[in-house]
């Protein structure tokens, strides 16, 4: 029998594509029994990819020239010498970008990618579930938020939201990010979201008639706004024809979820819907085991990476000055390799932020010569840059809205560290 997953948090709806695959009937054929459908204006959209796992930032932005990390890092370190095989891509004399994100260095160069390194949490968990509940949360040291960061990002935008989709995971499921009072939408693949049930006629009617049951056991309020978000998304994507997207500028995405990820989301952008504040993640950066080092499983989630990125950089050309990109991870990997060829949870990891009011060419933050003394617990690459003050920076800049309450990240300052551009 079919299943559909719904997930209602907070006035958000995030339908699931299970079994079937699509939206129900009875939404499908009531958006196309409402034709009108009406451009929207272009906005600044803010893309955040969340890599989970915690990625080794001392692989993927190396500190090639210290020793202390060459002997920490027997079998995994990275040189940047001319005759090593496949070196770092050398990017200011200290600092080397590991090869297999080579597509990301003429953005590096053009000045349009900032790194900042030593960043993360001022929580010293390593658990995966709780670092990534606290980054998405916003608050660090306070169990159970109510809301994401990113929601709460959404409200400071000073508007409601023209449309269901000004704030869009492209996830299975709606992320912590997003939890709270203002609409978001989970949208695990845009064609299938389109194109209504399939199979027999049986099973359709079956699963759409589970569908309203659901919705007529919602509380009112809640019934209201979700479906009419769902109507208006279906019948703009119906227009849109979303089934058959052809990415611009030869751009080619690779065949992995970050990649379908970044290419829907270029989509949405280039629809001009509303979209302003959008997420994706990329998982397997939990690399205890064999890690590798010019190949192997980090050089393949880098490669990755950088060519979603890329590609989807390149896809926007015309929308480049209205979109930043910025990737987060909870935590990063230790200095030292361990037993197992791979490297155990650390703290401080390294973020990639791309926009042309970003201020590129640079490696942001403060990483202190690898000596023992200078690691946290004598083992970890210490944390000299909170992350929200990456957050805030690139939110508020971009997406142009006030935050003189302290809402997005309530009880905490940081001040201007020069990410972004000044305008």
């Amino acid at each position: 029998m079919a299943s559909r997953r719904v997930f209602l948090k907070g006035g958000a709806l995030a339908l699931v594509s299970a079994g079937l695959g699509g939206v129900p009937g009875f939404i499908a054929k009531a958006a196309a029994a409402n034709k009108r459908w009406l451009p929207y204006k272009k906005n600044k959209v803010l893309l955040c990819i969340f890599q989970r796992g915690a990625m080794d930032g001392l692989m993927a932005v190396t500190p090639f020239t210290d020793t202390y990390l060459q002997k920490a890092r027997p079998s995994l370190y990275m040189s940047a010498a001319a005759g090593a095989d496949k070196p770092l891509i050398d990017l200011d004399g200290r600092f080397g970008l590991h090869p297999s994100m080579a597509a990301l260095e003429s953005f590096f160069t053009e000045k349009r990618l900032a790194i900042v390194h030593g960043v993360g949490s001022p929580n010293t968990t390593r658990s995966h579930f709780d670092a990534q509940d606290y980054m998405e949360s916003g608050t660090p040291f306070k169990k159970g938020t109510d809301s994401g960061w990113l929601n709460r990002a959404a409200g400071l935008l000073g508007h409601e939201p023209a449309t269901p989709f000004q704030a869009v995971s492209l996830t299975s499921s709606l992320p912590r990010s997003f939890y709270g009072p203002a609409a978001a939408m989970a949208i695990s693949n845009l064609a299938d979201f389109t194109v209504g049930l399939k199979g027999n006629q049986t099973s359709a009617q079956s699963a759409a008639r589970s569908f309203e049951e659901l919705y007529d056991n919602t509380t009112p309020g809640l019934l209201n706004k979700t479906g009419k978000e769902s109507f208006e998304a279906v019948k703009i994507l119906n227009h849109a024809n979303a089934r058959n997207y052809t990415p611009s500028n030869g751009a080619i995405y690779p065949l992995s979820p970050l990649g379908n990820s970044l290419k829907q989301i270029a989509q949405l952008i280039k629809m001009d819907v509303g979209l302003e504040i959008a997420f994706a993640e990329s998982g397997g950066w939990d690399t205890h085991f064999n890690q590798g080092r010019e190949t192997g499983v980090f050089s393949r989630n880098v490669g990755d990476l950088s060519s979603a990125i890329t590609a989807f950089w390149i896809d926007i050309a015309s929308h480049q000055d209205d979109v930043d990109v910025m990737t987060m991870t909870e935590f990063g990997r230790t200095v030292a390799q361990n037993g197992s060829n791979g490297t155990d949870h650390g703290r401080a990891s390294c973020m990639f932020v791309l926009g042309n009011n970003i201020e590129g060419g640079r490696v942001h933050g403060h990483v202190p010569e690898l000596a023992p003394e200078n690691l946290e617990d004598r083992r970890d690459l210490p944390v000299t840059t909170d992350f929200r003050a990456v957050f805030e920076e690139v939110a508020t800049g971009h997406l142009r809205f006030s935050d003189k309450n302290k809402t997005l990240f309530p009880g905490w300052n940081a001040g201007y560290i020069g990410v972004t551009k000044k305008v």
